[in-house]
Order: structure tokens, then sequence, then C-alpha cells
């Protein structure tokens, strides 16, 4: 069977590598960074060091202001944004979701690495081959069993290899985000840990593993037993298919290093939150827990010094970028109380 590619509109979306020696048409200048205010300067400045916030991707017009400093298409900020976008104080991350569709080589992602400065980090999503039980055809319909689920082999050759080849230090995570699995999987939840164990354990140790669900069935003790054994972390997500993230803080229980995703407003759907928030220039739908619960999870790892990567999407409640500042300042605001607290 030939291999399913993603639409090229769904490609520029999560961000296409950018082109090193590619040049703008005559008359066009490459997006620049937005001014940024004196108080989001003074905020990053006291946003503590080990904590770093990022957007699921960085090509959207509708950032015109807040990350980019004029308008811009989506094809242009897929392959020339990322450096304007880098520049901003408080997006010290970013994600990397194309790869989710295929694996990309260590050269597409080494010209990522030559985009942002060195203390710059990228949470990159495997690709699905090896997270999906099925092989998706048209229209991603299951069209048969996939061998290659949870297959080491291939997600260390294919995946591993070069992303660790290409992004070197500013590889800040590698997340494997499984899809809903459906009842005959979900309804297993200890044989899916033994396998998901399995599949850890064989893959080359170095990185930073995470693992990230849409099944609350197989959100249970096998599955952070299977994390604690191999070292891996959950990803704890904001997603209307998973508990609040406040809950899966408290079934997860303390982990080393902390990896977060801000994804989508409860109740909505995917193309419904797009629809209603789209250009994703602003605020649209507050969800205060979630960015509580994301903030006193990284309190818990400030004083460690533990690494903290969290990204958001345009879908958690309207544009990511007003939710990070957003989130930024209540991190900063609980870390001052607490350091007033403990004088």
């Amino acid at each position: 069977m030939a291999k399913k590619q993603p639409p090229a509109e769904q490609l520029s979306l999560f961000g296409e590598p950018p082109e090193k020696d590619s040049r703008p048409k005559r008359g066009s200048r490459r997006v620049g960074p937005a001014p940024v205010s004196v108080e989001l300067r003074t905020l990053a400045e006291r946003l503590p060091c080990n904590v770093r916030l990022g957007t699921s991707s960085w090509s959207f017009p509708g950032w015109e202001g807040s990350v980019y400093d004029r308008k811009a298409t989506t094809s242009h900020l897929a392959r020339h944004g990322l450096a304007a976008y880098a520049r901003h104080p408080l997006l010290r991350a970013a994600g990397i979701d194309r790869t989710y569709y295929a694996p990309i080589t260590a050269r597409e992602f080494a010209a990522y690495a030559e985009a942002v400065p060195d203390d710059f980090r990228f949470l990159v999503k495997a690709a699905g081959k090896c997270t999906d039980p099925h092989v998706r055809g048209e229209r991603g319909r299951a069209s048969g069993p996939n061998d290659l689920f949870l297959e080491p082999g291939f997600a260390g050759a294919e995946i591993v290899g070069p992303y660790v080849e290409g992004l070197g230090p500013k590889a800040g995570g590698l997340l494997f985000q499984f899809p809903p699995l459906g009842s005959e999987i979900a309804s297993a939840p200890e044989r899916f840990a033994e396998a998901l164990a399995r599949f850890l354990s064989e893959l080359p140790p170095g990185p930073l593993y995470a693992v990230e669900l849409r099944d609350r069935d197989l959100f249970g003790e096998p599955y952070v037993a299977a994390l604690r054994a191999t070292g891996a972390v959950h990803c704890y997500n904001a997603h209307p298919r998973m508990p609040p993230v406040a809950e899966q803080r408290r079934a997860v229980g303390a982990q080393d290093k902390l990896v977060g995703r801000w994804m989508l407003h409860s109740g909505l759907g995917y193309e419904a939150a797009k629809d209603r928030y789209a250009p994703f220039s602003s605020i649209v739908d507050e969800d205060p827990d979630s960015r509580s619960a994301f903030a006193d999870l990284s309190l818990e790892h400030i004083a460690s010094g533990s690494p903290v990567i969290i990204t958001a999407n345009n879908k958690a409640e309207g544009s990511a970028p007003e939710t990070l500042f957003r989130l930024a300042g209540m991190i900063v605001e609980l870390f001052r109380e607490r350091k007033e607290s403990e004088s």
C-alpha cells in the first residue's frame, strides 16, 4: 500500500523546516518579531529559567502584534517564522507536530535547531506509525493492522535517531501521543501497560520520553507503573477526552521532569474550536482550572530546577501565545508568594 501523506496545508500548519537559502519574493520581507511590552519582558525575567513555555506550532497569521511584526501567510510563517518566534523572551519552546504524520530527517531537525537560541527547546511528537494500532487510509479510516505499532526497532532508527542527531541539546522531549485506541485495547489496561513498558525499555537511552493518552480507561496504576519502571514521564494534557490536569497529577504522583500540553477547551471538538477561535488573536474562553493546575505543577519543579516544558494550542482558549502569557504570570505570582512565605 502506498504511504499516505498528510495534506500540504496540514504540513504548513504544523511548521515546515526553515529554508536557510530561500529568499522572499521581491518587494517582501521576512517576518520579524513583534515589539514586546515592558510588562512581558519583566515577566520573562522573573520566570524561573528551568520553565520553558511554547506554542504547539508557529504558523498563524493571527499572531501579528503579539508574536510577529506584520501580517504574513501561513506558508511564509511555517518556513520563516520560527526565528522571529524564538526571539520572544517568553517563548523559549515550541512543539513540532508535523512529525506525527511521518518521520523527518536529522537534517530537517537541524534546520529547526539552527533557527533558535541555545536555551530553546523543542517538544517533538513521534510518528503515529508507532502509536496507532491501525494503518490509516483515506480520511483517516482504519484500513488494517499496523505492524509498526509499539515496535521499538522502527522507533529507534526512524524517530529517536534523527531527533537526537538533528536537535542535539535543543531536544526538549520526544512525545508518544496515542490516539483513541479502541475498545479492544482500552478494555485491557494491564496488557497495554505491559506492551508500553516493553516498548519504552527497548528505546535508545538518553532522551526524555513522554507519553500522552486519549483513553481514560488506560490512565490508571498499570500505566503509571510502566512509566516509572522505564523512566518515561506522563504528559499532562488538557483535553476533553482525559481527566482534568489536577486529577491527572493526583493519579501520577511526583515526576522528576514536567511535560505538559494545553490542547483543547472542554466541551469543544477540534473543528468547532477552530471555527470559534480563528484567527487566534485573543482569548475567547478562559480555562482557569487548567491554568491553575499547570501553574501548580510548574511550581513543584521550580525549586529542584528540573526541566519544565509546557506547550499550548490555539484551541485551548483562543490564542496560544496569550494563554502562555497568562500562565507565565500565574507561575511568577505563585513563585513570588512562596518566596515571601519562606522568608
